[in-house]
C-alpha cells in the first residue's frame, strides 16, 4: 500500500479498510429497521475519522441518502469496527444528536458530524458477534497486496464508486464501475488502473478521494 505518513495515518487507513469489510454485509441485510449501508468513505485530507452512508435498500440518489462522519480517534483511543456500527445505530435512530452546526452537506447527501462523547452507542447483538466469529474464521487474517478496499458508494444510473489504495500509488483513488459488467476481468485488471492517466475523470465533487478513474466502460 501507499504508505501513510506516520503511525496513526496508518492505522486508521487499517480502521477504513476493516470498517468497509465490516459494513458490506448491511448492503442487503438491514442495519437497523429499513436501513441499508449505502456507502463507506474514508474522511478527506486523510482526517481521522469514517463516513458511513445510510439510506432504503436499493437506494442511489443522494438527496435520499443520509451521511455520518464519525471520529475513530488515534493510538490507544482508536475505535474499532464494532464501535462504528454501534454508533451508526445509535445516531440514526437518535433525536436531539445534532445541532445545526453539525449538520453540512456533501455529494448531495446530507452529512452528520457525530460527536461520540454525546452518543451512547447500540449494543452489540448476538447475531453481529455469530457474523464477526463465522467471518473470521471464513477470510482469516492475512497480508494484503495489490489494491485494498477503503470504502465504496453506491451511484445512480446502477454504478458503484471504489475508495481504493495500492503499492503504485499515492493516496486513495475512487474507480467508477459497473458492477454487471465483465466483473472478472475488471478485478484482474483494476489494481493496474488506478494510476492511469487516460482514465481519469473530474473528482472536483468528491472530497474523499485524490483522484478519480472512470472504468465504466471497462
Amino acid at each position: 500500500m501507499s504508505e501513510p505518513v506516520n503511525e496513526d495515518e496508518h492505522e486508521i487507513a487499517e480502521l477504513q479498510v476493516e470498517v468497509a469489510a465490516r459494513l458490506m454485509e448491511f448492503v442487503r441485510a438491514p442495519l437497523l429497521g429499513d436501513q441499508h449501508v449505502r456507502g463507506v468513505l474514508p474522511a478527506p485530507d486523510g482526517a481521522p475519522a469514517v463516513r458511513g452512508v445510510l439510506g432504503d435498500r436499493g437506494e442511489c440518489a443522494p438527496a435520499r441518502l443520509t451521511a455520518y462522519e464519525i471520529p475513530v480517534g488515534a493510538g490507544e483511543d482508536l475505535c474499532t469496527s464494532h464501535d462504528v456500527v454501534s454508533l451508526l445505530r445509535a445516531v440514526h435512530t437518535g433525536t436531539g444528536l445534532h445541532t445545526s452546526d453539525q449538520v453540512t452537506s456533501v455529494m448531495g447527501m446530507d452529512l452528520h458530524l457525530v460527536d461520540p462523547a454525546r452518543v451512547e452507542g447500540a449494543p452489540f447483538t448476538n447475531d453481529d458477534w455469530v457474523s464477526t466469529l463465522l467471518r473470521c474464521l471464513v477470510f482469516p487474517p492475512e497480508k494484503q497486496s495489490g489494491a485494498r478496499l477503503r470504502g465504496f458508494l453506491f451511484r445512480e444510473r446502477g454504478l458503484m464508486r471504489l475508495y481504493m489504495d495500492s503499492d503504485e500509488v499515492p493516496g486513495v483513488t475512487a474507480a467508477d464501475v459497473r458492477p454487471g459488467g465483465a466483473l472478472t476481468a475488471l478485478l484482474a485488471v483494476l489494481p493496474s488502473m488506478l494510476g492511469e492517466e487516460w482514465l481519469a475523470a473530474d473528482s472536483a465533487d468528491d472530497p474523499h478521494c485524490d483522484r478519480l478513474v472512470d472504468l465504466t466502460d471497462w
